[in-house]
């Protein structure tokens, strides 16, 4: 599939720059609509893709460059060619979460409440943007005979980049169940951490453009860390914050 979705004179338009986009506003208007039950006013939303976006992008190809400088090494300037592909999605949340937390300081609202808001529109977009890797021809698993194997690089191969699609519209299916839950602030965040990071754990094992840190798969250990996490922050939130 041609990456190029089309021309305006000398400016080139990329499918993967247009689902980022339809991923962001898709998870912008689920946002604003859950915030606006909480009594949240929707334009601090707008304020907050406006900031989050760019620098949640930014620390998306960082952390993948980073993890795989060898790349580039002879041609750095292709570390901006991010039409190319190569954001990986754990340095855009992390990044993201830096800016929710200082966000949420500036505007005085509720780092947690913000969180749990932003939790469903994330893990949307990243389901959307998933898309975005099939146009690139990237992020595709092994060669493999099972009926949904997908064409991709001259053979059939493991479409992990459609399992992570589905895992994502599960995972965000259960978060909003969850919020009709009476759960104390931030666990549905902590449910997000945990969800995504279990599915990214097993699907990544069917990859074969992992980033890797000696022998193991980055996004492996990132996800193993990140359920972690999340365990501990729902326990926090639940158990020990819930009866200080």
């Amino acid at each position: 599939m041609d990456p190029v979705a089309f021309n305006i004179g000398p400016i080139t338009v990329y499918w993967y720059g247009i689902i980022i986009g339809v991923g962001a506003l898709t998870a912008l208007f689920l946002i604003k609509t859950l915030g606006k039950k909480e009594g949240v006013d929707p334009e601090i939303f707008d304020e907050f893709l406006l900031i989050a976006l760019p620098i949640g992008i930014i620390g998306a190809r960082l952390y993948y460059v980073l993890f795989n400088l060898d790349a580039y090494r002879g041609d750095w300037a292709r570390i901006f060619s991010i039409w190319e592909g190569g954001l990986a999605i754990h340095g855009g949340v992390l990044a993201g979460t830096v800016v929710a937390y200082f966000f949420a300081k500036v505007k005085k609202i509720d780092f947690w409440q913000l969180g749990d808001l932003v939790a469903p529109g994330l893990i949307l977009a990243q389901g959307i943007g998933r898309w975005g890797n099939y146009v690139n021809q990237e992020a595709y698993g092994y060669e493999t005979d099972l009926p949904w194997a997908m064409y991709i690089d001259g053979a059939y191969r493991h479409p992990t980049f459609l399992y992570e699609f589905i895992w994502n519209l599960i995972v965000f299916g259960i978060l909003l169940v969850l919020r009709k839950k009476k759960l104390a602030r931030g666990s549905i965040f902590a449910f997000y951490l945990i969800g995504y990071s279990v599915g990214r754990f097993f699907i990544e094992g069917f990859r074969t453009d992992s980033l890797m840190i000696g022998s193991i798969r980055t996004a492996q250990l990132i996800s193993v860390i990140l359920i972690l996490v999340g365990l501990g922050l729902y326990y926090y939130l639940n158990k020990y914050k819930a009866k200080s």
